[in-house]
């Protein structure tokens, strides 16, 4: 087992990448925030919150920052989780992001065709 000295797990390199650039970590959360959309794939992004949140001081720093347990974070965080509005909202503003609102494709495509058939009217 002494080959494995200094050996870093995936999950450390990406905390650390997500840490050391502030752009990608924004860009990593802004891609896993989409897959809330789809429960297949909710605990993915769920994941990726938690590993923003790690980068961004620890679970146990975030939650106190956030005003919640450090085991309501993990839990809400973990891949079978179902964090609150509240919570979401306190642990992006704990490592300086915050929620935006965009359309999304399928509701601008709708919204275009009714547009369309009232004007054909």
């Amino acid at each position: 087992m002494s080959g494995l000295v200094g050996v870093v797990s995936h999950h450390e390199r990406e905390v650390e990448e997500l840490r050391e650039d502030r752009m990608f970590a924004i860009a990593y959360l802004q891609v896993a925030m989409e897959s809330l959309y789809n429960p297949e794939e909710r605990a993915g992004g769920l994941l990726a919150l938690r590993a923003v949140a790690e980068a961004y001081g620890g679970l146990g720093v975030v939650a106190a920052q956030a005003g919640i347990s450090r085991e309501s974070l993990y839990r809400a965080l973990s891949p079978k989780g179902n964090p609150t509005l509240k919570t979401l909202i306190a642990v992006l503003k704990t490592v300086g992001l915050r929620l935006s609102v965009t359309p999304a494709p399928h509701v601008r495509a709708a919204r275009a065709k009714t547009r369309n058939e009232d004007a054909a009217a």
